[in-house]
């Protein structure tokens, strides 16, 4: 008896590699998320300007849109926060 898949994950792609930029800071550093494979599964990383452009340039990224600004509700008690979150200075 043959096995047909009907509802089979797209392959994990090694070679596609993601980039969504998460924010700039005034000194001139590039906030922003890097993936390979699956935009899902990404690191957060901060470059200089033209250190982002030749890193973006030597993996051939494909850019994906910016995060969504409407976090639906967020406390701040939420599990969901990113690095970023903990490495702002923030003056009241």
């Amino acid at each position: 008896m043959a096995v047909t898949e009907t509802s089979a994950a797209p392959a994990f792609d090694t070679a596609r590699r993601f980039v969504r930029v998460t924010g700039e800071r005034p000194n001139g550093f590039v906030e922003f998320d890097f993936a390979i494979g699956d935009p899902e599964l990404f690191v957060e990383l901060i470059l200089g300007r033209d250190a982002f452009s030749e890193f973006c340039a030597a993996n051939a990224v494909e850019f994906l849109p910016p995060p969504d600004g409407g976090a639906g509700g967020k406390t701040p008690d939420d599990f969901d926060w990113r690095l970023a979150d903990a490495t702002h200075i923030r003056f009241r």
